[in-house]
């Protein structure tokens, strides 16, 4: 889905925007502001000068720049967040960081190095067809190595129903198969949680739409910004990139500069609607309502918008063995725990069946590994009272530590823990009945129609399972309404692997945004996506070897670094940046040895 689909009404910025008013700002810092985005509108006019070929020429440089800030960007981040040089997981802040942005810089590098070639960015990729007749593209894994490392992993994109495999090659390549028209100066309000997000979403402007963009970083991540300025210092000094601090009051002067083609959000829907309509308290709380009344929003240009959720866990029973229900039990956790449980991207809400005879030894598994994960602060602001909200919803929840464990009973109102996003350590189990296919049926139902927004789904299934539902399988995926949806494995694999792409599941509005408008990452550049499906390995290694797996897939990787359960989780994921940064054999070898140890 294109930010064309979404518009509010697109106007063309000006070539240099007016001087603007802003209360409860400084005439200096209003100059500041006017002037980066002058600069940007200059930069506009170079970047569409630059053939394609000169544009992988400057992502090189990035590539560069960012591989030399890598370990100042994982280590500030880490403390940033109270994470000690020490800590077990640590290792977060190098996959979330500039692990992602490096290999989205690969990936970008390759599809633009194809059509500066006059090739085609879908050129040897495997395209065939989806249930529902719709446009499926094999987009990961596309190199050597990635096949290598992670074995067992594999990433389709599926198009909107109605695009062929010929239009779909038509149009890949986006904005880039006409570099000469400019988009414009698009603004870019960053993620307060994960790091590499502002990052990624102003690649997706220069790449996708042609716009150069402003920066405004969230202030979780001010003590980023002398990193990010060294890392994307090729972008800046052109005028392709300005990055800048600042509050709510900044947030809405820019949000409003006439200079300003487009706004991208990541963030909460109560933001993206404040930006939209105005504000929904207080003081202009009864003009917001006539706007929405009216369908006259205050927001006059377009705006995308990845904006978070309530994401299932669908567990689908079946003959589990004890290892299988302690490994998943903390991948489960890892769903939930990883950053602390600040991310749109966490599991929320674990759906099993009221009828597995496993289900009583899952949950206590569930309960040991939710309890054993490592300590660590609860840093995100406003996570505490989210905390409090949780406790007076459900008093009987187990407290596990730092954590809240909500377990649904007959006779409990699941409406709060599958409609309140909680961004933090608030994990819940449903149930719903029925086994094989009529399990995952009402699994399905229950996550389109009871959880709110359709950002990720999760859903773990053994082999043996899967292929006795055949067909039926497959059709419960399409019937899932999630912009991105993770088989065996987690949806943050999918967010960190940058051929594919992340978004809610088309059909949000301005009016009801749901999960957002629009999507992100799409390396390859694809138009009208409709969702991304990764799938995984049901069992690690040595249990992945085909003897023991029952059919499942094969995979290298004895258990994932990004489990919060990996013993040497921090240092393999260092490990494999460093790789990702320098190529060298000595080191993946050093690293793969640690994660044996995992």
């Amino acid at each position: 889905m294109t930010s064309a689909s979404t518009s509010t009404a697109a106007t063309p910025a000006p070539k240099r925007a007016p001087k603007t008013e802003a209360p409860g700002m400084s005439a200096g810092e209003r100059e500041r502001l006017d002037t980066a985005v002058d600069d940007l509108h200059a930069g506009a006019r170079t970047w569409s000068a630059l053939t394609i070929a000169q544009r992988v020429t400057l992502l090189r440089a990035v590539r560069t720049s960012v591989a030399a800030t890598a370990e100042d960007w994982a280590n500030t981040a880490s403390a940033s967040k109270g994470l000690d040089g020490a800590h077990p997981l640590r290792g977060e802040e190098w996959l979330s960081g500039p692990y992602s942005v490096i290999g989205a810089l690969d990936a970008y590098i390759a599809t633009l190095s194809r059509l500066a070639e006059g090739t085609n960015p879908l050129d040897g990729i495997t395209i065939d067809r989806a249930p529902g007749g719709r446009t499926r593209v094999h987009a990961f894994p596309l190199t050597g190595i990635d096949r290598f490392l992670l074995s067992g992993f594999t990433g389709e994109v599926w198009l909107e129903p109605g695009i062929t495999p010929n239009a779909a090659r038509a149009s890949a390549g986006l904005a880039q198969r006409t570099p000469t028209a400019s988009g414009g100066v698009g603004l870019v309000l960053g993620a307060g949680n994960i790091t590499s997000i502002p990052v990624l979403d102003v690649f997706y402007e220069l790449l996708a739409h042609n716009r150069t963009a402003l920066l405004k970083v969230n202030p979780t991540q001010d003590a980023l910004v002398p990193v990010y300025k060294r890392a994307l210092a090729p972008l800046i000094e052109p005028g392709f990139l300005r990055i800048v601090r600042g509050g709510p009051a900044v947030g809405a002067f820019l949000t409003d500069h006439p200079g300003l083609a487009h706004v991208h959000i990541t963030g909460s829907a109560a933001t993206f609607d404040t930006i939209v309509w105005g504000p929904s308290k207080g003081e202009g709380a009864a003009a917001t309502k006539r706007r929405r009344r009216e369908n006259r929003p205050r927001l006059k240009k377009p705006i995308t918008a990845e904006l978070g959720g309530v994401s299932p866990i669908i567990v689908v029973p079946g003959a589990w063995t004890e290892a299988d229900l302690t490994y998943h039990a903390e991948h489960i956790a890892t769903m939930r725990l990883q950053n602390c449980g600040h991310n749109c991207i966490a599991g929320q809400v674990v759906i099993m069946s009221s009828e597995w005879d496993q289900a009583d030894a899952f949950r206590a598994a569930l309960r040991r590994a939710y309890a054993n994960a490592p300590e660590r602060p609860t840093w995100y602001p406003g996570s505490a009272s989210q905390m409090e909200l949780a406790s007076d919803a459900y008093p009987d929840a187990l407290v596990l530590g730092d954590r809240l464990l909500v377990e649904i009973d007959a006779d409990d109102d699941a409406t709060a823990l599958e409609t309140t996003e909680y961004f933090a350590p608030v994990l819940g189990v449903v149930t719903v009945p029925g086994t094989g296919q009529d399990f995952l049926d009402a699994a399905v139902a229950h996550a389109n129609d009871r959880l709110e927004g359709t950002l990720g789904a999760n859903l773990l299934i053994d082999p043996a399972t899967e292929k006795s539902l055949g067909a039926g399988f497959e059709r419960a995926i399409a019937a899932l309404h999630y912009g991105s949806i993770a088989i065996n494995s987690w949806t943050a694999f999918a967010f960190i692997t940058p051929t594919l792409t992340w978004g809610a599941f088309p059909g949000g509005t301005i009016d009801e945004v749901g999960s957002g408008l629009g999507v992100v990452h799409n390396a390859l550049l694809l138009d009208g996506v409709e969702r991304s499906v990764l799938r995984g390995p049901f069992r690690p290694l040595p249990r992945s070897l085909p003897i023991a797996n029952g059919g499942g897939r094969f995979t290298i990787l004895p258990k994932p670094p990004w489990f919060v359960s990996a013993r040497t989780g921090a240092a393999v994921s260092e490990g494999l940046t460093r790789y990702r940064v320098d190529g060298s054999l000595v080191g993946l070898v050093k690293t793969l040895t640690k994660a044996l140890r995992a």
